[in-house]
């Protein structure tokens, strides 16, 4: 882990908020002041506030674009106050604290984000006919939970089911909650009648940030279109692609690791780069120099 090593902690280490706590902060906000506008100003004030942010089919009428994304900071207050919002944050932290690190934060953000709005999108798409609204950020955990099953498809995960710590090996529980999704939203939702898995209507939003898990792992994550024997057949588009580092090549000299002050402008460089592209992004020579910043700090 990278935890583990030296340089990667104490006077090298990175001092700034990880987007992971941004975005449980920004759950954790939107909840409070749903709670302030309905305890505070009244019921009144509260469905106003509920309405300016929620996904509704009255909203997009309205013009309310913004509900595609804003949706995810609100959680059900009704019945066990706190489940909806303690479920969708844990299953960020756990999830989130794993897929980072590989995705580097802005990839990390994309991904996020856009499962959030395309289970929105597919929300809406469903239940135009029959009206209604979606909050929560289950689009957006869905969505990770694939990317990860995808990369790490036979590590064992532990997961709280009805409070019962229980461990299951990755795929096979991405399988579990996409065929769930698939029944409610095949049986009941395109029915327009209520599913017995869940408070709400939420199916398709779910099912619209799986496909977006699956798609990213598929055409951005592993980089390139493949054929089933393993080949590229097509090259995806420039636009598409991921963007390469733009910082200056890596000098052809050696650095000079007997000075401290080199090596430490090196390591932070380098840290930069993996909080910005993930771990993956760093070429050969700059994986050894921080393993030689490791050796050259454990003999200190």
């Amino acid at each position: 882990m990278l935890s583990d090593r030296s340089y990667m902690r104490d006077e090298y280490s990175r001092r700034t908020t990880s987007v992971l706590i941004w975005l449980l902060s920004a759950l954790i906000a939107g909840f409070a002041l749903q709670v302030v506008f309905h305890q505070l100003f009244g019921e009144r004030a509260g469905a106003a506030f509920d309405g300016f942010l929620a996904l509704s089919i009255n909203g997009l009428q309205a013009g309310r674009i913004w509900t595609l994304l804003t949706y995810s900071l609100l959680h059900d207050m009704g019945g066990l106050v706190l489940l909806h919002l303690l479920l969708n944050c844990l299953g960020l932290w756990f999830l989130g604290r794993e897929l980072l690190p590989l995705l580097g934060s802005r990839r990390f953000l994309f991904l996020w984000f856009s499962a959030v709005t395309v289970g929105g999108a597919l929300w809406a798409a469903t239940n135009w006919r029959f009206g209604g609204e979606v909050i929560g950020a289950s689009a957006g955990v869905a969505g990770l939970l694939v990317t990860y099953g995808c990369i790490n498809p036979n590590q064992r995960l532990t997961m709280l089911l009805f409070f019962v710590p229980v461990t299951m090996v990755v795929k096979y529980m991405v399988i579990f909650f996409v065929g769930l999704d698939l029944i409610g939203f095949v049986l009941f939702e395109v029915m327009g009648r209520t599913s017995p898995f869940g408070l709400a209507q939420a199916h398709s939003a779910h099912l619209g940030g799986m496909a977006v898990g699956w798609l990213y792992f598929r055409y951005v994550h592993t980089r390139e279109w493949q054929t089933p024997d393993g080949r590229a057949e097509i090259e995806l588009p420039k636009w598409f692609k991921r963007t390469k580092e733009t910082a200056a090549p890596a000098p052809a000299f050696k650095i000079n690791l007997t000075n401290r002050e080199n090596l430490r402008a090196e390591v932070d460089r380098i840290l930069d780069k993996i909080n910005s592209h993930g771990f993956g992004s760093l070429t050969p020579a700059e994986r050894q120099i921080l393993d030689d910043a490791r050796d050259l700090l454990s003999k200190n």
